[in-house]
């Protein structure tokens, strides 16, 4: 328990200094690639989030879903990508090849579909090659483009304000 303290400090520390070097990059392109990261520990309707964007437009083959949860259990098995602390080395790299393959992914939209700040999911979200990142206005400012105030059980009013002003920056 108290090794888990001490890596989750050390890598907070290395998230803070990657995040106080970030350059905002903007670009005009549309939004055709969405990857999503959610944390199922405070958000289960996963699916219901992605059938909102589908409605919205985005096919639903150009969606790619990464899903974080604090402990795997040992025959736990999933139809989805998932990672946990475990994936997380002490010197804040992952070693899962999905996470790698979603973080050197070059999407169009990342949302962050998150509100509760951990150190698996500021690292993710900082290292994307993301062209564009959308998250919740609790998360630390520096990670996202966009921010939307809300909680993370209004999906239906996460994905209308994104698409409103999406519309607004001429982005889809």
């Amino acid at each position: 328990m108290f090794l888990i303290y001490i890596k989750n400090f050390l890598t907070k520390k290395i998230v803070n200094k990657s995040l106080s070097n970030v350059k905002l990059i903007s670009t005009a392109s549309k939004i055709k690639s969405v990857g999503i990261v959610f944390d199922e520990s405070y958000f289960y309707e996963r699916e219901a989030l992605v059938q909102e964007l589908v409605k919205q437009g985005i096919e639903e083959n150009d969606i790619k879903v990464l899903v974080f949860k604090d402990k795997i259990k040992k025959n736990e098995v999933f139809d989805y990508p998932t990672f946990c602390n475990k994936d997380l080395s002490w010197t804040a790299t992952f070693g899962k090849s999905e996470v790698l393959n979603f973080i050197n992914e070059n999407f169009d939209l990342l949302i962050n579909y998150y509100d509760v700040e951990k150190i698996p999911l500021l690292l993710l979200s900082n290292e994307s090659k993301a062209s564009f990142k959308v998250g919740f206005s609790a998360i630390d400012k520096r990670l996202n483009h966009f921010m939307i105030t809300t909680n993370a059980e209004n999906y239906t009013v996460f994905i209308d304000e994104l698409f409103k002003y999406l519309k607004i920056l001429n982005k889809i």
